[in-house]
């Protein structure tokens, strides 16, 4: 089966060598000529990492390599995705799988990304989508150390398919049905993730990130299990453990945009001079706009928001949680 990869960046390029050492047909589809030459001509993608890949995985500016394409792996930022997809969509010669790999929502609509995706293809191009999610970071794939993710889809045989072609030694890959836990888990966690690089930004410790992880995941549980996702998934690698690796690594892009607007004591020069895509700014608005919506108790994120998007000082956001109304930790109050 062939899969093109629509996108050269760091996570598009990792999982490429994962297919690549499985022996599967693969190819990369992106716009930078310069990266494209380094992936093909070099072997390398220089832009993200200091290490030779595979040298089988190819790139090309063409996007008419996916006309034979079976599956589609969509490596993009999610305000890019639409516009990618719509433009691959034209070449492709039958239906094919989606794989989704981005960790937010739509900015304007604010659904989850497979139905984003699921809305763009046209009828009858769509085989099935599978998001190819959880707890990793591209600069250690890269260098085949040990990963864990799943593949998420309401198609189960789809996602088993994917589970096989990306499966070897060092990635490993369960499946899950549950959609939208899965989605809103991972998207969740990245605004989480800026909460605690606040914290190590403004010179708090490993207590309280400890705490930030905690009730984060209290939080995300909360907002995901109204919206109809499982409680069980959020304890799982789409949930608490996609938040451990990126609330505790400066791998993640989300943790050091918190740890620079910590340390500047606010987000205004951040949110002016940023060029990197950080897709926590992106899912912290569309998760306090629907909570507000929906009424749901979100703490963290109301208060990262507010960082963010109304300048607040990221001590004084901090203090503000920590007056809270006290409060019992159990069953009750998790699910409120």
């Amino acid at each position: 089966m062939k899969t093109v990869i629509l996108g050269t960046g760091s996570w598009g390029t990792a999982l490429g060598q994962v297919l690549a050492d499985n022996h599967q047909e693969v190819v990369m589809w992106g716009r930078d000529q310069k990266e494209i030459d380094d992936i093909t001509l070099h072997h390398r993608n220089s832009r993200f990492f200091d290490t030779e890949i595979n040298e089988a995985l190819k790139a090309s500016n063409d996007i008419g390599i996916v006309r034979d394409a079976d599956i589609l792996l969509l490596a993009v930022p999610t305000n890019a995705m639409e516009s990618v997809l719509q433009r691959a969509v034209e070449h492709v010669s039958r239906p094919v799988i989606v794989i989704n790999v981005a960790k937010g929502f739509h900015p304007i609509s604010h659904k989850r990304l497979s139905e984003v995706i699921q809305e763009t293809m046209p009828e009858g191009t769509l085989k099935a989508v599978v998001s190819l999610i959880g707890p990793s970071h591209a600069e250690e794939v890269i260098i085949r150390k040990l990963t864990v993710i799943n593949a998420v889809s309401d198609n189960e045989e789809a996602a088993a398919l994917i589970q096989r072609m990306f499966s070897n030694d060092y990635f490993r890959v369960y499946t899950n049905s549950d959609v939208t836990g899965a989605e809103i888990g991972v998207a969740l966690k990245n605004v989480m993730a800026i909460a605690s690089g606040v914290l190590e930004g403004v010179g708090q410790g490993d207590n309280a990130k400890a705490a930030l992880i905690t009730r984060g995941l209290a939080e995300m549980t909360r907002f995901g299990v109204l919206l109809g996702g499982r409680q069980e998934t959020f304890l799982g690698l789409d949930g608490v453990g996609d938040l451990i690796v990126t609330c505790t690594s400066r791998h993640s892009r989300n943790f050091m945009a918190g740890y620079e607007i910590g340390k500047a004591g606010g987000a205004a020069e951040f949110m002016k001079n940023n060029t990197k895509t950080v897709e926590g700014i992106f899912a912290c608005k569309v998760v306090h706009e629907e909570a507000m919506r929906l009424g749901i108790e979100m703490p963290i994120t109301d208060q990262v928001y507010a960082v963010l998007y109304e300048n607040k000082d990221p001590r004084q956001a901090i203090s503000e949680l920590m007056a809270r109304d006290l409060k019992k930790e159990g069953k009750g109050n998790y699910q409120r």
